[in-house]
Order: C-alpha cells, then structure tokens, then sequence
C-alpha cells in the first residue's frame, strides 16, 4: 500500500510557534496515520521591531501564512487564536480549535515577587494594549512600559544578568507550552487582568475546498473551547476591534439547571493609562455562544467602551 502523502504545515519560526505546530502535527498524525512535515513562513509581525500597538492591525502574523494556504504551498497552518482577524477570509476555514491551554496571564518577576509585592515605582514590562491599560487600572504605582521579543527575551528583561526590568506580563499558556511555568511567580487572576479574546487557544486553518484535509483536522477539534472563543471573538468583533485594542473577554462553560451546558462570558475595554474602564458579564446557553458576545458588546458600547478605546489610539 502506497503510504500517505504527508500533510505541510505552514508555521512560524519561533520557538513558541514551532512548539505549538510540532504539537498539532504529532496529534494530527496519531489521529490519523498521515505525516506531516512543518514549513517555516515569515511573516512581517516576526521581522518588525514596532510595538504591537504600532504593527499596523489585526493580521501581523497570520497574512504570510495565509498566502502560502492560497498559493497551495501549505496544506494547512497553525495560529494563536488570539493573532487572527476576526472577520472571514475568502477560501479559508478554521478546521479545528484543539483543546485549550490556560487562557489567563502571568507574572515572572525578580526574587519571586507577586504582583502586590512588586513596591511603588517598579518597571514592568508587556507587549500588550489590553494588559498595559489592565496593570495601570490596579492603582499599583507601576511603571508599564511596552516590549517586544520571544518569551525567552523577554523573561530575561526581569531575570537575566542584564535584567534591565523588575517583571514581566506574558500569557501563561505559551510559557506551560514552552516549558517555562517555573518562572512564573504569580498566575494573575481574571478579577485583576482579564485575558485577551481566544488567549491560549489554537486555530487550525485549510482551505475551504479541501476536503481532505478539513476531515483528518476535524477530529482535533474541541467543541466547546470553540464555543468559548466563538463568544470572545464575538466580542472582539462587535467592538469594532482588533487583537491589539486593550478589549478583554473570557468565556467558561459550566452545567447549566437543566444539565444542559451554560456559557458564562465576561469582557473589559480600558482606557491605555488605566484611568477607565467598563466590564460586564453574561451568561445564557453555549448553542448562543456568538449571541451572548454580540449582547454584551452592546452593553459595553452603552457605557463608554467607543471611548476608551479611541482614547488607546
């Protein structure tokens, strides 16, 4: 029997994202008995030294890789949820959404401080929007500053001989795939930073008119993290926003009255200096996931969100 055509997988370079795709690959793989073999694509987020807030939009890392899926020299690419645009890309489908990783964020600071401990005036350090306004809104006397670079980087910002930092902010779920959760001094929790939409999840993305593919990736996928993404995305989407707005949403899913599954969604738009904010949560059945992101977007808008985030501009 002839074996296998094995599978490209269209990646980026880093380390974060080979480990990520090397993972999807070796699932994919057990699943189904089809090799794969990774190809590296560059795209114009990884060779751009600009702040996130300055790259431009929603898209940095994910165009290149989507082109390699259009010109056919990839069969199908691995993304951080979080990175992709939320609008639909012609010929393209999300053909799983794997299990997820802890979504929240975490601290890894100098002589093992937690956040509380960090004193007045210390320098912390994040590539995010959304995490800089959140960290500001604490009241803390923190000094936020913008970085950018690969996890290992930036953790020796706040632990290397040349640590010019007294923490760091990064999303635990690329430190637990990179091995590195023994930095970590504080897992932050949602009351104080909300996580950005999709954080820690996966999306596995084709083409739309591949079947073949779209088949052997379908048994990766994760109903309900999509259902949790798909209402933080929503979110993200009725807002008018992009993945580098300080917007923050995060979805649970629990057993409902009537043992039916009930979403619980909660989301944050803050001022960039931290001076405002709006919040607010909503719960109702998983099936209205896209729904319950849309309704509470509104009532986001209806406090003042368009503003804060105009604000961040």
């Amino acid at each position: 029997m002839t074996a296998p055509a094995p599978l490209r997988l269209g990646t980026r370079a880093s380390a974060l994202a080979l480990t990520q795709s090397q993972h999807v690959a070796d699932a994919l793989t057990a699943a189904s008995g089809v090799p794969v073999e990774l190809v590296h694509v560059s795209t114009y987020g990884d060779r751009s030294t600009e702040a996130i807030s300055q790259l431009g939009g929603t898209g940095v890392f994910v165009t290149a890789l989507r082109e390699a899926l259009h010109a056919g020299t990839v069969d199908l690419a691995v993304h951080s949820f979080k990175d992709l645009p939320t609008a639909p890309t012609t010929g393209l489908t999300v053909a799983a959404v794997p299990a997820r990783q802890d979504p929240r964020d975490a601290l890894v600071a100098r002589d093992g401080l937690t956040l509380g401990e960090l004193p007045p005036g210390s320098r912390i350090g994040t590539g995010a929007p959304r995490r800089m306004a959140q960290l500001r809104a604490l009241g803390l006397g923190l000094d936020v500053v913008p970085i950018r670079g690969n996890v290992d980087t930036r953790m020796a910002r706040a632990l290397g001989p040349d640590a010019d930092l007294d923490a760091v902010v990064l999303a635990r779920a690329g430190l637990a795939r990179l091995d590195r959760l023994s930095a970590v001094t504080e897992t932050l929790d949602p009351i104080q930073v909300l996580p950005a939409p999709a954080q820690g999840a996966l999306a596995i993305e084709c083409r739309t008119d591949d079947t073949r593919v779209r088949e052997l990736v379908a048994v990766l996928d994760d109903p309900a993290v999509r259902a949790c993404v798909a209402a933080e995305r929503a979110v993200l989407t009725a807002l008018e926003a992009g993945c580098s707005a300080p917007v923050a949403a995060y979805a649970e899913l629990a057993e409902g009255e009537d043992g039916a599954a009930e979403l619980y969604l909660r989301a944050s738009v803050t001022a960039i200096d931290g001076s405002d904010g709006v919040r607010g949560s909503i719960s109702g059945p998983a099936p209205d996931a896209v729904d319950l992101g849309r309704r509470l977007a509104a009532e986001l808008l209806d406090r003042g969100a368009a503003q804060l985030m105009a604000m961040s501009r």
